[in-house]
């Protein structure tokens, strides 16, 4: 027993080093300058200790702006997706008429379809729209979320029927009973979801890429993608200090709200 479970925690200590490293490897040559960087000698830790590539990240790079945005953008989305997935995710679990299971069969299908394979249509249609190059480009097409519906689908099954009875017989509403009874109970379940939002839609590259042209609007990974190719393209350092600083502000979300999502994840895994 004793070297089963040595065996796990070496695996699972490989696997960490195996993740962390490319992340140590990024914060190391941030913080080198350019003749410790491009040497033939393989250093982890600099000679000396240079933070001009965060300054010159901030001055030049627009990493400001790309935060901004990626942060305006982001919590919209969270916003816009919470508002309508748990109404959704609600009437498919507590309701009965004749169309649920045919509405819901339709959640499951949408998760199994690629963002990919709907991106043309969903382009032309923000193009018709006149939406192009703006933040409404970037937030309307992800307003909801099947994901979400299908996990608090799976949270509000498994509340008891007795608490909605008790608040409809103190005489609350539907909307009053949804929102100030029955959604603080899955809080940690909407906490799960609202990291993996915040994730997917910080790191995603693919739709800015085809819906925003102008630096002023780019997001996190666009705009550093743009400061590579058209300011820093052998500038390593301040490129990879533009990096760290984007990923920062997912560390410390995800530090934040650690034990809730843990909770979340816990949660969905027993009872989906």
């Amino acid at each position: 027993m004793r070297l089963h479970t040595l065996l796990i925690n070496l695996a699972l200590a490989a696997g960490a080093i195996v993740m962390l490293l490319p992340f140590a490897w990024m914060l190391s040559l941030s913080v080198k300058d350019e003749s410790d960087i491009f040497t033939s000698d393989l250093r982890f830790f600099p000679t000396d200790w240079d933070f001009a590539n965060y300054l010159e990240a901030i001055t030049t790079g627009h990493i400001g702006t790309f935060l901004i945005n990626g942060a305006i953008v982001t919590l919209f989305i969270l916003v816009l997706q919470i508002l309508t997935i748990v109404p959704a995710a609600y009437v498919l679990a507590r309701k009965q008429f004749r169309l649920r299971p045919l509405l819901f069969s339709l959640v499951l299908a949408v998760l199994l379809i690629p963002p990919q394979v709907t991106a043309i249509p969903v382009y032309l249609m923000i193009a018709k729209a006149g939406l192009i190059d703006s933040y409404a480009a970037l937030i309307v097409p992800f307003a909801t979320s099947a994901f979400g519906i299908f996990l608090l689908h799976q949270g509000f099954r498994t509340l008891p029927q007795d608490l909605i009875d008790a608040a409809r017989m103190d005489g609350a509403g539907e909307f009053y009973a949804l929102w100030t009874i029955l959604v603080p109970q899955l809080l940690p379940m909407i906490a799960a979801f609202g990291v993996f939002s915040v994730v997917v839609h910080w790191n995603d590259f693919f739709w800015p890429l085809l819906v925003i042209t102008r630096i002023e609007n780019a997001t996190p990974p666009l705009g550093i993608s743009i400061f590579a190719s058209d300011e820093g393209g052998n500038d390593v350092g301040p490129m990879m200090a533009s990096a760290t600083l984007i990923v920062m502000p997912l560390m410390f979300a995800f530090l934040i709200a650690r034990r809730r999502f843990i909770e979340g994840v816990t949660l969905s895994g027993i009872k989906g």
